[in-house]
């Protein structure tokens, strides 16, 4: 079963744990969010010591189908943005797999 994990369960879980107030818990989320989209937008790669990397790509334009109708179509090329976990959050994933 898939669990969304909102902005709003962050702010309240930062409020509950810290003890800032609600703005203040909801201020300190959009800071850290906007820091992280500003690097990766100008450095394209951000690294998060023991937690994992991000790192924008680009993806070349090629040749997609619509599944249903068969439809062939051009894909434009894009940035995507993709992460790769670190070890040590890899293996904590795995050694606390069945908590």
């Amino acid at each position: 079963m898939r669990i969304n994990l909102t902005k709003k369960d962050i702010i309240k879980s930062v409020y509950m744990q810290i003890g800032f107030s609600k703005k203040i818990s909801e201020n300190l989320l959009e800071d850290i969010i906007n820091t992280l989209i500003k690097n990766l937008i100008v450095n394209k790669k951000i690294k998060i010591s023991n937690f994992g990397t991000f790192e924008v790509r680009t993806k070349k334009k090629r040749i997609g189908r619509n599944p249903k109708t068969k439809e062939s179509k051009i894909i434009s090329d894009r940035n995507v943005v993709l992460f790769k976990p670190s070890k040590q959050f890899k293996s904590f994933i795995n050694t606390n797999i069945n908590e």
